[in-house]
């Protein structure tokens, strides 16, 4: 989960509940902030996976898309996505891919991975409802998709690898 300050809604309420002075408002919030706090931690518990570089790693919790349904919707109509937690689409094979904004509302960055696992193209910042299709410009087995800015907070580069059970050792 992340901590209050940077999360809007959760700092938002936390700054309310010290200008209540009655103890049933303040109750009232505190558990508003803890139903938002257990929220949050569910919506980034999901499968792990490392992205890993030559001095580095990070870990992240995913959502799998991994069906023509899950992938056709992908992150369509979320308005958050947690700075540790992503969505990786599984195409099941190498295979040329587009990807685009539509009806996304989030900034995300995308990282076009082959059957090793290997990072071969980076699209960072794509913007919110952009329909200019992003292409790795070769056959690719998998997309991770962050909230934009990770890479560069990360230092995520091509030529990184993902571990994750569906790559190759």
């Amino acid at each position: 989960m992340a901590p209050p300050e940077e999360c809007r809604t959760i700092g938002k309420i936390s700054v309310l509940a010290k200008k209540f002075k009655s103890p049933v408002a303040r109750l009232i919030l505190s558990l508003m902030l803890l139903f938002m706090g257990t929220v949050l931690a569910n919506a980034e518990a999901g499968e792990r996976l490392l992205i890993v570089g030559p001095n580095s790693s990070v870990e992240i919790s995913i959502d799998l898309a991994d069906t023509e349904e899950t992938r056709r919707v992908g992150l369509m109509k979320r308005t958050y996505l947690g700075p540790m937690a992503g969505m990786l689409f599984d195409f099941k094979s190498e295979q040329l891919v587009a990807m685009w904004m539509k009806d996304t509302f989030i900034s995300l960055d995308m990282l076009f991975v082959n059957n090793s696992g290997q990072i071969v193209f980076i699209k960072e910042d794509a913007q919110p409802g952009d329909l200019t299709t992003v292409q790795a410009g070769q056959p690719i087995r998998a997309v991770l998709e962050v909230v934009g800015g990770f890479v560069q907070k990360h230092k995520v580069q091509v030529g990184h690898r993902l571990v994750y059970t569906l790559f190759d050792k």
